[in-house]
């Protein structure tokens, strides 16, 4: 990347100080492959191509995040998050049996994309595919030894990264690395600079030893974001990045033209706000459970209807979840002027309750 180009950015947006921003399924089907070209294929589900990757993937597919997995449990389950620093939750039976469920539920419903962005998120869902790794894409990030850490900023040290993280997961390979970009402070633009080129340099020799099959990125800033994909549109393949219930397209100087020019696949993740959404815990017993379903399925219509989002990728607890998202895909997609209102209102109460860790999103109301 040229000084001139970054400049022009102006270090894209404060990188140094990098913290937390149509139609019917019936006529998006009659525009779909053969099916037998779409992996998974099930004539229920809609399907999307991931940009040029030349894959069709799911309108909605499985983030890989277990938030409140501890409702579908039992109270005493310690594994209520998903990047515990040791792996004894990994090993709960009532997880195993919950993970193993729901994929395979996932499967049953045309489901066809996993994203698995942490360590123990590799090794749970690659464990969960085991036996049927043919009916599910998986995108992986080893985001504990990728750019985030300053000790991984080497094409070198990415490699091991993969090479081990493939290893551990017994993987051959990727369908998809997508690397994760720090979120911390940079001291200057010759880091982002060495990060940028580890992270395309690793990308280019992963793939070209057939350890992965497409490349891209996860970042929560937005400017960084757009000016990869504009400096580097042959190896930014997909991206993953925020898109809420109430995330809009900038009318002028937005990510989405970037992403369409390069024709960019995007998975949206925190499409419930970190859950802040919802009213209820997302337990069975839940009173609010069927308001929830209403509004989660609200959301997923609502983020389908920008034509550049490939997927929203929700962390999905159980199967009646799997079902809520899949009926989300099938009902109309445009929502008439009652329910515009009520997602606005929706998503006033959202931003009301993100909590203390969660403020960055609201940089991407507007995108």
């Amino acid at each position: 990347m040229s000084d001139n180009q970054i400049n022009r950015r102006e270090f894209v947006g404060g990188a140094v100080a990098l913290a937390g921003g149509a139609a019917t399924l019936d006529a998006a089907a009659s525009r779909q492959p053969s099916r037998r070209s779409i992996l998974n294929f099930n004539e229920r589900m809609e399907y999307r191509p991931l940009g040029k990757t030349g894959l069709m993937v799911s309108a909605v597919c499985m983030g890989g995040h277990w938030k409140r997995i501890k409702t579908m449990i039992d109270p005493s389950f310690d594994g209520c998050g998903y990047c515990k620093a040791d792996f004894t939750n990994l090993n709960h039976p009532g997880f195993i049996k919950n993970r193993h469920e729901v994929v395979s539920h996932a499967i049953e419903s045309g489901i066809n994309y996993i994203d698995a962005c942490t360590t123990e998120e590799v090794l749970a869902y690659s464990r969960a595919l085991k036996g049927r790794r043919d009916k599910m894409y998986l995108g992986c990030s080893w985001y504990q030894k990728e750019p985030r850490n300053k000790e991984y900023r080497t094409v070198a040290k990415l490699m091991e990264t993969l090479d081990t993280g493939l290893k551990d997961a017994g993987l051959e390979y990727a369908d998809i690395w997508r690397m994760t970009l720090p979120q911390d402070g940079l001291p200057d633009l010759a880091e982002l600079q060495r990060i940028e080129e580890a992270l395309v340099g690793a990308l280019e020799k992963a793939k070209k030893a057939g350890k992965i099959r497409f490349g891209g990125l996860s970042t929560h800033n937005r400017p960084w974001l757009k000016s990869m994909i504009e400096t580097y549109p042959k190896q930014i393949e997909v991206i993953c990045t925020p898109y809420t219930a109430s995330s809009k397209e900038l009318p002028g100087d937005s990510v989405f033209t970037a992403i369409r020019k390069h024709k960019v696949g995007v998975f949206g993740i925190k499409p419930f706000a970190d859950n802040s959404l919802f009213k209820g815990d997302s337990s069975p017993s839940s009173p609010t459970r069927e308001e929830d379903d209403r509004r989660a399925r609200l959301a997923i219509r609502y983020i389908l209807g920008n034509p550049a989002i490939t997927a929203p990728i929700p962390g999905l607890i159980s199967r009646q979840q799997v079902d809520n998202v899949v009926l989300a895909v099938r009902e109309r997609r445009q929502l008439d002027e009652k329910e515009k209102a009520e997602l606005d209102q929706i998503g006033k109460e959202m931003w009301a309750n993100l909590r203390p860790g969660y403020q960055w999103l609201k940089n991407w109301e507007y995108v």
